[in-house]
């Protein structure tokens, strides 16, 4: 265990990250320390770890950063971690106006709307909603995966898939409510037909311009806001259900999603810091 490793929480919406940089100290990342750091009873407590700034091969102006949740998994992207890691850049003095973040799930460009970093616009590419890009087996992998049947323990229901460089599954379940996210979620995250697990969204279609959704996260659980507003949005879209410009609602707070003449998803939600620290040496994991 490293001694006196510095770490820095931020919440963007209730959705919590800690960020470890590993320019102020030499430590291995490993699995099992994603897990002690997230552990809201022995350790720091978080929806995750956030691990940067990385060098990134043939491009010195993006910053690399990998995503652990809290079961030790790694994640490819992250809409909340991505505005809090541009948050965290901004204020370490590495950004000031834009910055470009590399992700295993795809670079994303980022924007601070507010000079204090309280406000980030990131764009979080095209989405894609291929079954081969999710992956989802459950159909040919050229096929797009809507309204498309997936079978659980207690019957079928109805769902819409699609990429943003991670997998998400999106339902219109009548009920959305935290208990049925729960029930819900902890069957789809793990289906087989989803090799690499998925994130899960019960959608609500408030009204053209505005969802409501709750949210189970692959290797958190149950989370009151999430980037995975993206992916509700985009579905909503390629089913016709929402406009260009949709406002999703969550537990947490609402966040803003804008869709380009190009297919771009633009969301811009606050993000704000919580308090920075470093690991007693004596703490054990």
């Amino acid at each position: 265990m490293p001694i006196e490793l510095p770490f820095f929480k931020f919440q963007a919406l209730g959705s919590d990250y800690l960020v470890l940089d590993p320019t102020l100290a030499a430590f291995e990342m490993t699995p099992r320390l994603a897990q002690a750091l997230c552990d809201r009873r022995h350790g720091v407590g978080s929806d995750g770890i956030l691990l940067g700034p990385l060098p990134v091969p043939g491009d010195p102006r993006a910053f690399g950063m990998r995503i652990f949740n809290p079961d030790g998994s790694e994640a490819e992207k992250s809409g909340d971690g991505l505005r809090i890691f541009a948050r965290y850049l901004l204020g370490a003095g590495h950004a000031q106006d834009t910055c470009r973040i590399h992700t295993v799930g795809g670079d994303a460009e980022v924007r601070f709307l507010a000079q204090d970093g309280s406000l980030v616009q990131v764009d979080m590419g095209r989405p894609s909603f291929r079954a081969g890009d999710i992956p989802f087996t459950g159909i040919a992998s050229h096929l797009e995966v809507l309204e498309t049947p997936l079978f659980l323990p207690s019957g079928a229901i109805t769902i819409t898939a699609l990429s943003l460089g991670n997998p998400h599954c999106v339902l219109f379940p009548g009920e959305v409510s935290p208990a049925n996210a729960r029930r819900l979620g902890a069957q789809i995250e793990k289906h087989p037909e989803f090799p690499e697990r998925v994130n899960v969204q019960l959608v609500e279609v408030v009204n053209r311009r505005r969802i409501r959704i709750e949210i189970w996260e692959r290797g958190a659980g149950y989370t009151p806001a999430s980037g995975s507003s993206c992916a509700a949005a985009a579905a909503c879209r390629r089913l016709g259900l929402v406009e260009d410009h949709v406002t999703v609602q969550m537990p947490g707070g609402a966040l803003d999603i804008e869709f380009t003449p190009d297919g771009q998803i633009l969301m811009t939600g606050p993000v704000q810091p919580v308090f920075k620290g470093t690991l007693h040496p004596d703490w054990k994991y």
